[in-house]
């Protein structure tokens, strides 16, 4: 049986490269094994396309910018509420991004989990003339690297315009889905309003009731 080292045909990959994806769903790979004697496997993130790996565009811009992130993994989860608990991240800072249209063109609206997009504030802030939830179909192709409703909130990196929630803007820090449903990046807001330049303006509303819509 060949080793791990001869496997790879190089360096294999130190073990703290996959300790951050423990908990992420696995297919056994029998026959090869680690230096620890162990099957190795091959981790699968589930999209309703297919299969995803996480978002490596986004961790290389922000290394590539000298930004100094968290990486936080966790089981899969798709509510607000469940992805606060299971990154322990306080509400105020965890951020969703909604997929918008206005006046036809695609573009993100990044506000607290709690928070809802008010379309009448955003369609004044935008200065538009119609301002609409994007559909999935319209948006699905446009994230290749990421997870359906797991989408960063970098819309520079995809070419469209980003407007943030001025109640986000508040806080010190900001958490969000890094591509997948099983983690998630936190970061200065500064760092990431300092990257991705976004509109800030009140442009949303608290949600009353507890936190159950998706992200």
């Amino acid at each position: 049986m060949p080793t791990d080292r001869r496997r790879w045909g190089k360096r294999a990959p130190e073990k703290t490269c996959l300790t951050n994806y423990a908990r992420l769903p696995y297919v056994p790979v029998p026959g090869i094994l680690n230096r620890q004697g162990l099957y190795g496997f091959v981790m699968l993130l589930s999209t309703k396309k297919g299969v995803a790996m996480p978002v490596k565009k986004l961790k290389e811009y922000l290394d590539s910018h000298q930004v100094k992130y968290i990486t936080i993994s966790h089981s899969p989860v798709y509510t607000a509420q469940e992805i606060a608990a299971a990154g322990h991240i306080p509400g105020k800072e965890l951020a969703k991004t909604v997929m918008v249209k206005i006046d036809g063109k695609t573009a993100m609206a990044v506000l607290p989990a709690s928070y809802r997009v008010d379309f009448d504030l955003l369609k004044k802030v935008a200065g538009a003339s119609s301002v609409e939830l994007a559909s999935e179909k319209e948006f699905e192709n446009m994230f290749p690297d990421c997870e359906i409703g797991a989408m960063p909130p970098f819309g520079n990196l995809y070419g469209m315009d980003v407007f943030v929630a001025a109640s986000l803007a508040e806080g010190a820090e900001i958490a969000f889905n890094a591509g997948s449903h099983s983690e998630l990046i936190r970061l200065s807001y500064k760092d990431f309003e300092r990257l991705v330049k976004p509109k800030v303006a009140k442009l949303s509303y608290k949600i009353s009731e507890p936190v159950e819509s998706s992200l």
